[in-house]
């Protein structure tokens, strides 16, 4: 930090305050202490217990479960900070879970990701910092300027320890074959993706894969796994055309309904990875799970926003 430090105050809501701390770690900061108390009547009030006037102030608050009750922590949270006449106030994200309500896909249903945003801002959310989006276009649903920030620097890393001669990134979807093209540029190998169709009842069907698969070593990439039924999915069509090796990796890992069992139990899934956006608890995680930190980049945006610098440039 430069030495407009003193003017920042960085708080966490209690949904992953393990990444808050990491984060103010590489800022050099402390992470600011926050009270969360539950009335009788199941009410929640949150009270920031550091000063905030005329202060650059940052809540670090991913969306997960229970996605209702994080995102009301945040929304008071916000609403104190504005209260405490903070200069400033950046609502960190590092899992905005509405975004995939993103389209009016069905009559009479509500388009969430835009809902919660306009929230947010009512709240007191002066900007947004937020990683991999499900869709671009909630980019769009804020009304206040939104600092988008992937974790494709930070799997490509990891992933460039091995002999990539031969491999080949596999969206599961043509929805995110951008975002795979993107990482496999990166990577400086190929691409491929699946042709997905999902039914009303939640199943989802690939009916192929387009691209060169059969000898190569696969890196599946999604921006998220909650049940993993798209990557298994994916996993029955690639053993068809007979890879040489499959690695599975995503930003978010939600794994819910024991994901990381189903996935990992493929012989031929040699490894999961995925981010520290959202905490994956200590007993569901195997030895075939590498979670990587993303606190330095969120750290790192967190300066430049705070000095008035180019976020756009980490990229």
């Amino acid at each position: 930090m430069n030495d407009t430090s003193r003017e920042i105050a960085v708080f966490s809501g209690s949904a992953h305050p393990e990444l808050a701390e990491e984060i103010c770690q590489h800022l050099g900061v402390p992470l600011q202490p926050a009270e969360v108390r539950r009335f009788a009547n199941d009410c929640l009030e949150v009270q920031l217990q550091a000063n905030c006037r005329e202060r650059d102030v940052f809540i670090i608050q991913p969306l997960i479960k229970p996605v209702q009750e994080h995102l009301v922590e945040l929304l008071l949270m916000l609403d104190a900070a504005r209260g405490a006449s903070a200069s400033r106030i950046t609502a960190v994200m590092p899992h905005y879970s509405y975004a995939r309500s993103d389209k009016k896909d069905a009559p009479r249903i509500s388009i969430g990701g835009r809902l919660v945003a306009d929230l947010l801002v009512t709240a007191g959310a002066s900007r947004v910092l937020a990683m991999t989006l499900h869709s671009p276009q909630v980019h769009g649903f804020f009304s206040v300027p939104v600092d988008h920030l992937h974790a494709l620097q930070e799997l490509a890393k990891h992933f460039r320890q091995y002999d990539l001669s031969r491999a080949t990134v596999v969206s599961p979807d043509l929805g995110n074959a951008k975002e795979a093209s993107h990482f496999a540029r990166l990577l400086g190998v190929q691409v491929a993706a699946g042709a997905k169709e999902r039914f009303p009842d939640d199943r989802v069907q690939i009916t192929s894969v387009i691209g060169e698969i059969t000898g190569r070593d696969v890196i599946v990439l999604d921006d998220e796994i909650a049940k993993g039924s798209t990557v298994l999915e994916l996993l029955d069509r690639l053993a068809e055309l007979e890879p040489r090796s499959i690695r599975v990796a995503c930003t978010h890992g939600l794994f819910a309904a024991k994901a990381i069992e189903r996935i990992g139990s493929r012989p031929e899934v040699l490894e999961i990875v995925c981010t520290n956006t959202v905490p994956v608890p200590e007993e569901e995680r195997t030895e075939k799970l590498k979670i990587l930190s993303i606190a330095p980049a969120m750290a790192e945006a967190i300066r430049r926003i705070h000095n008035g610098e180019s976020v756009s440039a980490l990229f």
